[in-house]
């Protein structure tokens, strides 16, 4: 096993980062089940994911207040409160991270579902997002996971060989094309859990 790795391949939100809109909603919900009913019937993760692909910020704001107009506080809550979403680095993940780029083994990249117009928020506000020898975000090139395409730009861009990377996700979902591939992947759990199958790899 030693030395067969020399990349690895980090998903973002989940991850490295935390990002929940139960920041913002549970200020706004006191009740759960209506928190969750808004979130399966207004602003959808399949919602949300569009403009990971690169749909506007404003064109996705304006499109739900038009259909549902008696939540329209709530829905301009998403993205206007958006910052208070973002809670940070995973600390555990972090050390991680650290403790790659640090021993200079392994070529280390990102490849995130990222709206274009909020990531600079991200990348001005965390130092370590600069860290990496290179980045995919969805909402850039207007790909996103889990299909094909996202992952074999970011191979080919970054001369990856998949056989010698790892890729780490925290959405089982995202694991099945960089499988067939070639890529080992990890489904991520917990910082501690990574660590463990990190060291299992002799990656870290």
């Amino acid at each position: 096993m030693k030395n067969k790795f020399d990349t690895v391949v980090f998903d973002l939100g989940g991850v490295l980062m935390d990002w929940n809109p139960d920041y913002v909603y549970k200020t706004i919900f006191n009740d759960e089940k209506q928190m969750r009913a808004f979130y399966n019937e207004i602003c959808t993760p399949d919602w949300n994911e569009e403009q990971d692909a690169g749909r506007s910020l404003s064109e996705a704001t304006e499109m739900l207040v038009s259909k549902f107009p008696e939540q329209e506080s709530n829905i301009r809550a998403y993205y206007g409160r958006w910052e208070e979403m973002l809670k940070g680095p995973i600390p555990g993940t972090l050390d991680i991270f650290r403790e790659l780029k640090e021993s200079g083994r392994m070529r280390l990249y990102a490849l995130t579902n990222w709206s274009a117009e909020t990531f600079p928020v991200a990348l001005q506000r965390y130092d370590f997002l600069h860290w990496f020898d290179g980045r995919l975000v969805s909402g850039e090139e207007k790909i996103r996971k889990p299909f094909p395409e996202i992952y074999e730009l970011l191979l080919s861009r970054y001369n990856i060989d998949p056989v010698k990377a790892v890729y780490i996700d925290d959405r089982l979902s995202n694991l099945a094309e960089p499988n067939r591939l070639g890529m080992h992947t990890i489904h991520f759990h917990s910082p501690e859990q990574l660590r463990k199958e990190l060291e299992a790899l002799q990656v870290l």
